[in-house]
């Protein structure tokens, strides 16, 4: 089968297709036929080993200090199901299924084997693999909202409300019930009003910490919102929200949490099934919606990652699994 590897870190020259085993499923297992995955900032990340500020030795000890313990990338995967396990009771040969790998990574293949409990359920019949797969940025929105105990009638501000997880974030707090403004550069103001953002908010041309407007919850999905001017625009019990982390933001985090009644929250994403199967089931009925920036085959999927590292996405880069007949 056609995999994606990478045997060193650096730019996105370092990956290269290779020709690896067909993976047999383990009696609990289920083999997918892989249709499609994605190329996220993860992905970029893990394989140009650029950690958030102050965690660059803790990766590498966790990932690989010279080489990638991990050489296959991607995150999530939609696919078809063509051998389970003699113990598999959840799935069946025929089943088409979106899968979540998240730190695992290992879905840019054309053949993988997945636990029937894993986080996997059975894709929408009325979307397709590339819709289906984009979904990391929609858990991630999910959790922290869900973290930051959204409630209807409050007032949002999404910071990154065009990226991956950002285009998510506005479409799920509306969902919920809030006030939703999206923060985003001026190329991606309509894209960002289509999602259902009730303002939106050019950061090239005004920062948002200088209105007199404040919010329940700030969730910031890059990492770059101005820390103080942020906390100033919080209610008085309000939650300031990151998708991303280094050292720095920490500390800043925990000192405002000790020494304020606003709270700052960060974490990792603790990804579940039901979760995933509540994502597509609000994509199958047309109240969530995957936006598909840019797609290319699994050949090109330095190409892909390099289109990622341009900041210039709007919604998902999908990479489609070509496999032969």
């Amino acid at each position: 089968m056609k995999a994606i590897v990478y045997e060193k870190y650096g730019p996105p020259e370092v990956l290269q297709i290779k020709e690896l085993e067909k993976p047999t499923p383990r009696d609990n297992e289920v083999l997918i036929r892989n249709h499609a995955t994605t190329a996220t900032k993860f992905d970029c990340w893990m394989r140009s080993s650029t950690a958030p500020p102050g965690f660059g030795l803790l990766m590498r000890l966790a990932t690989g200090f010279r080489r990638p313990k991990q050489p296959i990338l991607g995150t999530e995967l939609a696919g078809e199901i063509e051998a389970v396990g003699k113990d598999v009771t959840l799935f069946s040969k025929g089943d088409q299924v979106v899968g979540y790998l998240g730190m695992s990574l290992g879905a840019y293949v054309e053949y993988i084997c997945l636990p029937e409990d894993g986080v996997l359920a059975r894709k929408p019949a009325n979307i397709t693999y590339e819709q289906a797969t984009a979904v990391q940025g929609a858990l991630t929105a999910l959790y922290f909202l869900r973290k930051a105990n959204i409630q209807s009638g409050q007032k949002v501000l999404v910071f990154g409300a065009s990226g991956g997880v950002g285009y998510f974030a506005v479409q799920l707090a509306k969902h919920l019930g809030a006030e939703v403004t999206g923060v985003c550069s001026t190329p991606k103001l309509e894209f960002v009003k289509s999602l259902g953002a009730d303002s939106v908010i050019d950061y090239t041309k005004e920062d948002f910490t200088k209105r007199s407007d404040t919010y329940d919850i700030i969730l910031d999905t890059v990492g770059k919102s101005p820390f103080s001017g942020s906390v100033k625009s919080l209610k008085k019990e309000g939650k300031y929200v990151f998708t991303t982390y280094g050292i720095p933001r920490i500390i800043r985090v925990m000192w405002l949490n000790l020494t304020s009644g606003k709270k700052g929250m960060s974490g990792l994403l603790e990804e579940t099934t039901e979760d995933l199967t509540f994502i597509l089931k609000l994509i199958e009925t047309g109240k969530l919606k995957t936006v598909i920036d840019r797609s290319y085959p699994l050949e090109q999927a330095s190409e892909a990652h390099r289109y990622v590292e341009t900041w210039q996405k709007k919604g998902n880069v999908v990479i489609t699994v070509e496999q032969e007949e």
